[in-house]
């Protein structure tokens, strides 16, 4: 009969799979950021992808000479973020987003609310909500710097969230592949608004698995608080809050008709409501017909001004190519929440993996029929896909208890 060799607690978060980290990928990852390079026309992303190309490639040879997968993915990750960051940040060239958050965070002190007035071409425009101006805040009362640029506070709330939805003894290896990975390495060199939102989102979805109803509900609720693309997470995570408690076999309280699963879930919904209210309708009803012209009507396309995200996703090439698309696009993208709303309601996640994926598929689809959306928003499906499987044990592993079974045997 063979045996295998239990893993003990450290080694089972010790290094990412070998795929995502051998020569393999990190060659891979250089060839995206070569192609970058060599295409995009936004001087902050030739940078980016110079310096990635060259730490990717070095992270590779690395891994191919058999080098550990942690010196290879420190590499990647001096290339990737380290270098084009400090780089950037000493010419002062960033993404369109950071000075849209900067400018935002300006205008909140000075007015009560984050939006221009009269937006007329693209860059007059800010289509987050109001609470991703606190990003800016640094900036708006320092005056402009390194240590007050947005990105390095965005960059900071992700990696902190992220950490903090990992279990405490697993947290170096995930946040070192997340932050050499292209999709997240780019953002926080170069500037991004969707890595907060991620973080947030991955955290508030950990605290509900934990039974932290209040606490998650608040981390859910400061993340709708930043952009519209948040807010599937608070539904999943009272689904999954109801589920887990229910199978949990916890009795229905009959003295006053609701089960504590119902309460939790409820408790959690209400903080997150009351949290992003505190955060959003301040400055929303300061002015509200700027706030639906900058956060409803630019994102939908329905302003003179038309978004520069245009990625040819199916979406936005029915929008552009096919008349009447964007009403296709948008009903597309109704349709398939509402099935996904009924699938939640049918069969909620019990698990933090299963409620992971359905939040991932959820925001899938939306990126795919969004009229104007862009590949970098991709971010926040694969965030969460990867933060659910770096939070399991490899003895959890489907694949890997199978092997164990037939060996055994």
């Amino acid at each position: 009969m063979a045996t295998t060799t239990p893993l003990t607690p450290p080694d089972q978060h010790r290094e990412p799979p070998p795929l995502l980290g051998g020569a393999l990928w990190w060659a891979l990852c250089a060839a995206a950021a070569l192609g970058l390079a060599v295409c995009s026309s936004l001087g902050p992303h030739r940078v980016w992808g110079t310096a990635a190309a060259l730490g990717y490639l070095a992270a590779a040879l690395l891994a191919a000479r058999g080098r550990s997968p942690r010196t290879a993915g420190a590499v990647a990750v001096t290339g990737a973020v380290l270098l084009p960051l400090l780089w950037l940040l000493a010419v002062e060239r960033a993404q369109l987003e950071v000075r849209v958050v900067a400018r935002s965070a300006g205008l909140l002190l000075a007015e009560g609310t984050p939006y221009l007035q009269h937006p007329v071409v693209p860059e007059d425009f800010n289509p987050y909500l109001p609470g991703m101006a606190v990003f800016g805040l640094p900036e708006a009362v320092a005056g402009p710097g390194p240590l007050t640029d947005p990105r390095l506070w965005m960059g900071a709330a992700f990696l902190g969230a992220l950490a903090l939805a990992l279990p405490a003894g697993a947290r170096s290896a995930p946040l070192r592949w997340f932050a050499a990975c292209p999709l997240v390495a780019l953002p926080l060199a170069a500037g991004g608004v969707d890595l907060p939102v991620a973080g947030l989102m991955c955290l508030g979805l950990a605290l509900a698995g934990r039974g932290r109803a209040g606490a998650a509900g608040a981390a859910l609720g400061a993340a709708a608080a930043l952009k519209w693309t948040a807010w599937p997470a608070i539904p999943v995570a009272l689904a999954l809050l109801a589920a887990a408690s229910r199978s949990a076999g916890r009795p229905a309280d009959h003295g006053e008709g609701h089960r504590p699963a119902d309460r939790a879930a409820a408790r959690c919904g209400l903080v997150a409501l009351l949290t992003a209210a505190v955060l959003v309708l301040p400055a929303a009803l300061r002015a509200p017909g700027a706030f639906r012209a900058h956060v409803v009507h630019f994102p939908l396309g329905l302003t003179d001004a038309v978004s520069s995200a245009a990625s040819p996703l199916p979406g936005h090439l029915l929008a552009t190519h096919l008349p009447g698309g964007r009403t296709l696009a948008l009903l597309l993208l109704g349709v398939s929440a509402l099935l996904l709303g009924l699938f939640l309601a049918l069969r909620p996640p019990v698990t933090l993996a299963a409620a992971a994926a359905r939040l991932a598929l959820g925001l899938l689809l939306a990126i795919a029929f969004m009229p104007a959306s862009r590949f970098g928003y991709l971010v926040h499906p694969l965030v969460l896909v990867v933060w659910a499987a770096a939070r399991q044990r490899p003895d959890q592993h489907p694949l890997l208890l199978r092997v164990r079974k037939q060996v055994s045997r």
